[in-house]
């Protein structure tokens, strides 16, 4: 199932819940605009290349466009419309005045010199700049884009207009109007929810037994977190294998290794080796898919022996993977609401910016943890008053804020 469908079978979901008239139905899975440039940029060698590049603006009631931009080989039309819209969802569920927006160039950045990629990024901005804006749409970094793309796209937006605009897209360096904090924000909301998450279960972090997949940022910082707070990485991933270890595995050693261009299972003598895909049948409490999309799926998730499972990446458990794992009784909780913490300090970030403020990173901790926790209380209790999931709740609680929003 691609990833708009998976978009329009959970939307499709909760407009039953909440008995949707066909045109509110309609408006849901219909994008606002899809602008489609191709973008030439000027090679390091004198010649040209041109990449087709698409901006899909998914949503305004709530505030102005918010999403991403990635550079990916893969970024197409379809995947930007469907992350543009999970956009729209997600700052729903946290509440945050944002709509949804999504941005991609198809491209393998790693074929391209640092100065070709910021050559991309300025041409990226030229193409659509008249779409963007603090009031209008405000991107940030994706998949393969970073903090200094997002600097050289702010200078050509403000080449452009003329204007200083730091609010016009987040992600930035510290010194170009960043915000402390950001670079982990995405693991640092999740590991709040799943708190709470636990505290509703009479339980709390200390003893926790924990898989992670993937050991990237959010991974990582996954890990570092749980191990801070009490918890035990049992078993932890990345694609070349898992280490597991019913004792615990010691994170700083492993991601260490990890950084030195190594993977985590060739980390002998802190767990044994597996396989990439043992992880999410690894024996735990939690599950964290931190990665990949479509892991937990109707093949595996009879296996699944965690009793929570904490989407970090996007779209990890498919449809059908969920209902068995309703029928079993295990907790699944979304995207949209446990990986909102990137956003949610995006949004902070533009606040920062239009106030000529600087946070402090205590500020932005305070705040995240405040909203991460806020938007889990009002899912949970829209789920636990209707008898449904919580991925049913956040989406149908996204799109009662957000009708309300267009009828205000």
């Amino acid at each position: 199932m691609a990833a708009f469908d998976y978009f329009k079978y959970n939307v499709g979901k909760a407009a039953d819940l909440l008995k949707l008239s066909e045109e509110d139905r309609a408006s849901f899975m219909t994008p606002d605009q899809i602008l489609r440039a191709d973008l030439s940029v000027l090679m390091d060698d004198g010649s040209t290349n041109t990449y087709p590049a698409y901006r899909v603006q998914f949503d305004n009631s709530r505030g102005p466009y918010k999403g991403g931009i990635r550079f990916h080989p893969e970024a197409d039309e379809d995947e930007v419309s469907a992350l543009a819209a999970m956009m729209a969802i997600k700052c729903a569920v946290v509440d945050v005045p944002f709509g949804g927006a999504k941005g991609g160039v198809t491209v393998d950045p790693k074929q391209l010199s640092k100065g070709e990629l910021e050559r991309l990024g300025r041409a990226y901005v030229r193409a659509f700049a008249e779409h963007l804006g603090p009031e209008k749409d405000v991107p940030a970094p994706d998949v393969y884009t970073t903090p200094a793309i997002m600097a050289a796209m702010l200078d050509e937006y403000e080449t452009i207009t003329g204007m200083t605009a730091p609010a016009m897209i987040t992600g930035k360096p510290i010194d170009k109007g960043g915000i402390l904090g950001r670079d982990t924000a995405t693991a640092d909301g999740a590991l709040y929810v799943l708190e709470a998450v636990l505290e509703d279960q009479h339980r709390s972090m200390e003893g926790v037994e924990v898989a992670i997949q993937g050991a990237g940022n959010a991974g990582a910082q996954a890990a570092r977190l749980v191990e801070t707070y009490g918890g035990k990485v049992v078993a932890l991933a990345d694609s070349h294998g898992t280490l597991l270890n019913p004792e615990g595995i010691d994170i700083s050693h492993v991601l260490a290794l990890k950084e030195s261009g190594k993977s985590v299972h060739d980390a002998e003598g802190y767990g044994t080796p597996g396989t990439a895909a043992s992880v999410i049948t690894a024996a735990c409490d939690v599950l964290i898919p931190a990665a990949l999309e479509e892991v937990v799926t109707k093949e595996n998730a009879g296996d699944i022996m965690a009793t929570v499972v904490l989407e970090v990446a996007n779209g990890p458990v498919t449809p059908e993977a969920d209902e068995l794992l309703t029928a079993r009784a295990v907790g699944v909780v979304p995207d949209v609401l446990a990986n909102a913490g990137g956003v949610t300090v995006s949004y902070f970030e533009w606040l920062q910016n239009r106030s000529s403020e600087t946070w402090t990173h205590e500020r932005v901790t305070e705040r995240l943890r405040d909203t991460m926790r806020d938007a889990y209380r009002d899912v949970a209790d829209f789920a636990a008053e209707r008898n449904i999931t919580l991925r049913e709740a956040a989406y149908a609680l996204a799109l009662t804020r957000i009708l309300e929003a267009r009828t205000s």
